[in-house]
């Protein structure tokens, strides 16, 4: 079981260690142990607990009344919210339940919370609202040491695997006059955008030439030009120096006609530059203008 400060639960859970602190004081709602130098810890259980009354409180419940509750009470009342229209508590709600089955790796209920937003308010409206919010949540935490990058690994695959199960079960494709190309250029390994784009084209039933993770730009260009691509859609993330960024379309050695997608990081893809066959993805809405 792991323990995090207090400083780490605000991270998770948004709610100010001062007020944490009140809530233990006035309310009694968590009970921390302590180190010999008297320093809050908290364990697995106190942070699902938080993460449950954050979402209450979301949803306009008092912090009064949701002292009052068991944690029964409180749990069934987050399905409740979970079943309801006001997506926006909703939404909050999924992101605290990713949240805290990753942290002690329950690979059961991170499905079953994906398995629901996704019944609930459709792929595209799962991934733009909850995923992509959770995964940014999850990417912060790891850059202050708030969890280990093995589990966001843990997360990320399990969302990996959602989307491709989700993508073979599309049916076959049945517009031929556009083709595209998905790939992550060298050094590049964060798949979900590039799978998630995978799903928005084919859902609209084109042709979608998947290449994946780490692909060197020399195996690419042959392929390129034997399929007819006509669209390239790449995601930067990793940072690289301006000139590599910018000479893009030279090192996939694309045509004149050949559109180049850019999606990623804002600061490496504002260095694409302006092209009027180069184009910026900042929304996953965006891609729906080339289908």
């Amino acid at each position: 079981m792991k323990y995090y400060r207090i400083a780490e639960l605000e991270q998770l859970s948004g709610v100010k260690a001062h007020t944490i602190r009140i809530w233990e004081k006035r309310y009694n709602l968590i009970s921390p142990e302590r180190t010999d130098t008297n320093i809050r810890l908290y364990n697995d259980h106190q942070v699902r607990k938080l993460l449950n009354i954050t979402a209450l409180l979301a949803s306009g419940v008092k912090i009064s009344k949701v002292a009052l509750l068991s944690e029964n009470d409180i749990h069934s009342r987050v399905r409740q919210i979970q079943s309801k229209s006001n997506t926006d508590v909703a939404t909050f709600s999924y992101i605290n339940d990713l949240t805290s089955s990753m942290l002690d790796f329950n690979e059961e209920l991170f499905e079953n919370a994906l398995t629901k937003a996704i019944s609930q308010m459709g792929l595209f409206e799962a991934m733009t609202k909850v995923f992509y919010p959770f995964l940014y949540k999850i990417g912060l935490m790891w850059t202050t040491d708030g969890t280990m990058p093995v589990q966001e690994h843990f997360a990320s695959n399990i969302i990996q695997r959602k989307l491709i199960a989700i993508i073979d079960a599309l049916p076959p494709c049945t517009k031929k006059n556009k083709i595209f190309m998905l790939m992550l250029p060298p050094m590049e390994w964060h798949e979900i955008g590039l799978l998630f784009s995978n799903y928005i084209i084919k859902s609209k039933g084109f042709r979608t030439i998947y290449l994946g993770q780490n692909v060197p730009y020399d195996n690419v260009a042959p392929i390129i030009k034997l399929c007819k691509v006509t669209h390239v859609l790449i995601f930067l993330v990793s940072r690289r120096n301006e000139s590599e960024v910018r000479e893009l379309r030279k090192h996939l050695n694309l045509s004149a006609s050949t559109q180049l997608l850019v999606a990623g990081g804002a600061s490496q893809t504002a260095l694409v530059g302006k092209n009027k066959n180069s184009h910026i993805m900042t929304h996953p809405t965006d891609l729906l203008k080339f289908l």
